[in-house]
């Protein structure tokens, strides 16, 4: 045990004026190969590279900052008041989860590191304490996730600071790069299957205002109706919370012409439907079919498993990261908004209408 310790130590001994040393080369340039910049020649590259694996050389930000003036952070804003009270109630913070996956492993592939700040995007002081993140780490590029991504005031701040930033969740046109999931296609999908099986009572329970998504995925599933030919009369209103998933299912359930079938726009309004409907002794997929968005691990494991929009966070965070670095090296910016599709992930939630 003592000899792995002593060899832990050794290891973290090595710098980057080792690695320079060993490979004949200048600090300047270890860092700019750790950094991966394109204006190394392919020889030097090799050379420092085979000095880095021979002496069991770790980067460290502080080594790749010495290539220039950048940071080598990225940091990801995510909602402070709805991830908070996610994780109080444990009822799961998959979206999180996802996000830093795909943020995470892209940005250590290009010799990054991803720091997530929850801000509140209702606070008044919300130009304070972006400023102070900004000030304390310094980030090369900005992340925003909805409802960050249309808040104006953040969205201002950073293009003033002259920060590179993403905007996940949006297809606006502005500062930042606009990359989105298509919602109202995903909603449409949804909504096509069900009429597929024979549902012209289709309900469904759209997320809070505040989230221009909500409105995508309304529309969505009102342009499917109304090529079918159906009415749109069955939308309920929810915040993306369990409690609102129920008052919402009760609502769809209790119309004059109930719903045969509901679509959620989160898994945590889908379990709340999925556990009215038990309540009532309403047997899905028999007697009412349910699709949710969001597919979080949780829907596989309910009783049925949930048929659910499978959205790509993974990717969406990935590719936010892969944006803001490309910028950064001073690449040309692609067409705008970015959208990466979603797809319906068929389980057993969903069945021809009786």
């Amino acid at each position: 045990m003592r000899r792995l310790s002593g060899m832990a130590r050794r290891r973290q001994a090595v710098t980057i004026k080792h690695v320079a040393a060993d490979a004949g080369v200048s600090l300047q340039t270890v860092s700019r190969v750790v950094n991966k910049e394109p204006s190394v020649r392919p020889e030097m590259v090799a050379r420092v590279q085979e000095a880095i694996d021979r002496l069991g050389y770790v980067p460290s930000i502080a080594a790749q900052r010495m290539g220039g003036s950048r940071s080598y952070l990225i940091v990801a804003l995510n909602d402070r008041e709805r991830t908070i009270a996610d994780w109080r109630a444990r009822q799961g913070t998959d979206w999180v989860d996802q996000m830093l996956l795909g943020g995470m492993l892209t940005c250590a592939t290009y010799g990054y590191r991803m720091i997530v700040e929850l801000v509140d995007t209702h606070s008044d002081h919300i130009a304070r304490e972006l400023m102070g993140a900004i000030a304390a780490l310094q980030p090369d590029g900005v992340i925003l996730t909805p409802p960050h991504s249309e808040n104006p005031l953040i969205v201002d701040l950073l293009e003033a600071q002259r920060i590179s930033f993403v905007r996940i969740g949006s297809r606006r046109a502005g500062a930042g790069f606009a990359l989105t999931m298509d919602d109202e296609r995903a909603a449409r999908i949804a909504t096509e299957h069900l009429i597929a099986l024979g549902h012209e009572r289709i309900g469904f329970i759209a997320g809070p205002p505040d989230y221009e998504l909500s409105a995508w995925r309304v529309d969505g599933w009102r342009a499917a109706m109304a090529d079918a030919g159906l009415a749109d009369d069955l939308l309920a209103s929810g915040d993306f919370g369990y409690a609102s998933g129920q008052q919402a299912a009760v609502a769809l359930l209790d119309a004059a012409d109930p719903a045969t079938a509901i679509i959620a726009s989160n898994d945590q309004m889908a379990l709340a439907t999925l556990e009215t409907c038990r309540d009532r002794k309403i047997v899905v997929p028999r007697d009412l079919s349910l699709i949710s968005f969001d597919n979080t691990p949780i829907v596989r494991f309910t009783h049925p498993p949930l048929t659910a929009i499978d959205q790509p966070i993974a990717e969406l965070a990935g590719r936010a990261v892969e944006l803001i670095i490309a910028e950064l090296g001073g690449r040309e910016a692609p067409e705008q908004p970015i959208v990466l599709p979603a797809k319906l992930e068929l389980r057993q939630s969903t069945a021809p209408r009786r």
